[in-house]
C-alpha cells in the first residue's frame, strides 16, 4: 500500500448520498472517507464493491473505483478483485439481508479462505431497501410487513456466524459513533486477511429505535464496553463496572463494590488469541444485563488465500515448460502450412 498523505475530501465525490434523514448511512459514510484517508492507500487503488440495498448505495459516494453488483454477490466479485490484482485495497459494503441470506454462502466461505477484504457489514435487522421486510438479524417476534403476526424465527449473530467460521478479524461500531467507526474501519485495513467489520445503525424508518440504548453517547456510556487489547474490561460513566467469568459465563460486576470485586479481577481484553472461545463470549454479550462489545473483538494472523494462490501460480509456473501463449503454442507438434 502507498503511505501518501490522504484528506477525507480526496475520497470525497461530491455526490449527496441518497438516504433518508438520519440514516446511520450517513455516519457510516463520513467515517470510511476518513478511514481511506488514514489507511494511505490511492483512491486509484482502492475499490469499493456493494451488493444491493441501502447500505449499497455507498458506492456512489466515495471517489475510487467502485462496483454496484447484484445482491448478495458483492464478496463473490470482490474475491475475484483482489485474486486478479492483489495491489488493490478491496473494500465490500453490505447488508445485513445481502450479506446474510442471499449472500450468506459467500460470506462465510470467504472468512474460511482469508481472502483480503474489508467487509462492512450495516445491520439495521430490517430490509430496508425493499420497504420493511424482516431480514437474517432480526429478533424474534418481530413485527414487519413480512412478519405482520411476529417472525417465529430466531435471528444471526453476525459475531457468532463470522467466528463460527473462522474470520481472522471482527470488529463492532455504532454508525452514530465517528471515532470509534474510524478505528475499526483503519485497523481492519491493516489487518491481513477477512476482515469484518458489523456496524450496528438504526434504520429510521422501518426499525428505528433497534439498538436504542447504545446509538447516543450517554447510553453507550452505560449501555456499551469498548474494548482494547490488553486493557481491562471496563465500562460505566466512571468505568466503575467491568466484566468477569464466572464458571463459563459473563457477568458484570461493580469494582470495589460490595461483593468485593477488585480492579485486578476483572478479564483483560486479548484480541489476538487464537482460541476465540471468548471473543465469541464478548461478540455474543447483548442487554440488558451485559453490555454491548464494540470495538475490535478478533484479531489474529494466518495465511491468506489471495497470497496463497499466487504463490503457487509462481511454483506452478516455474516448473512449466512454457510461460506465454507463444511458447504453450510450441510444447507440442507445429506445422507450417504453405
Amino acid at each position: 500500500m502507498e503511505t501518501n498523505q490522504y484528506t477525507p475530501e480526496d475520497f470525497s465525490n461530491g455526490v449527496r448520498g441518497k438516504w433518508c434523514a438520519g440514516c446511520g448511512d450517513f455516519g457510516l459514510h463520513s467515517s470510511l472517507k476518513r478511514a481511506l484517508a488514514a489507511v494511505g492507500a490511492a483512491p486509484d487503488q482502492t475499490i469499493l464493491i456493494s451488493g444491493i440495498g441501502c447500505s449499497s448505495r455507498m458506492a456512489y459516494h466515495v471517489k475510487s473505483y467502485c462496483f454496484h453488483t447484484v445482491h448478495g454477490r458483492p464478496i463473490a466479485v470482490a474475491s475475484g478483485c483482489k485474486i486478479a490484482n492483489p495491489k488493490l485495497n478491496v473494500w465490500v459494503v453490505t447488508g445485513d439481508g445481502d450479506c446474510l441470506a442471499i449472500g450468506g454462502n459467500h460470506f462465510i466461505h470467504a472468512l474460511r479462505r482469508n481472502v483480503d477484504l474489508n467487509i462492512i457489514l450495516l445491520n439495521n435487522r430490517i430490509y430496508g431497501l425493499t420497504k420493511g421486510q424482516y431480514s437474517p438479524t432480526s429478533l424474534r417476534g418481530f413485527v414487519s410487513k413480512s412478519s405482520p403476526y411476529g417472525t417465529v424465527e430466531d435471528p444471526f449473530r453476525p459475531g457468532a456466524l463470522a467466528l463460527g467460521a473462522e474470520a481472522t478479524y471482527f470488529a463492532r461500531c455504532v454508525a452514530t459513533d465517528g471515532p470509534a467507526s474510524v478505528d475499526v474501519l483503519t485497523s481492519a485495513a491493516h489487518h491481513k486477511g477477512a476482515s469484518v467489520v458489523e456496524v450496528l445503525q438504526n434504520c429510521v424508518t422501518f426499525n428505528n429505535g433497534t439498538y436504542g440504548d447504545i446509538y447516543t453517547a450517554e447510553g453507550r456510556k452505560r449501555h456499551a464496553l469498548y474494548l482494547e487489547h490488553g486493557k481491562p474490561m471496563l465500562f460505566g460513566p466512571n468505568k466503575e463496572y467491568g466484566i468477569v467469568r464466572k464458571g463459563f459465563e459473563l457477568r458484570v460486576v461493580k469494582v470495589d463494590g460490595p461483593e468485593g470485586w477488585k480492579l485486578k479481577d476483572i478479564l483483560v481484553h486479548d484480541a489476538h488469541a487464537v482460541d476465540h472461545t471468548l471473543q465469541l463470549k464478548l461478540a455474543l454479550m447483548e442487554g440488558p444485563e451485559l453490555p454491548v462489545a464494540l470495538g475490535v473483538i478478533r484479531d489474529v494472523e494466518a495465511p491468506t488465500y489471495d497470497e496463497a494462490v499466487m504463490q503457487q501460480m509462481k511454483e506452478v509456473s516455474a516448473r512449466k515448460p512454457y510461460h506465454n501463449f507463444d511458447e504453450l503454442l510450441r510444447t507440442s507438434d507445429t506445422w507450417e502450412i504453405h
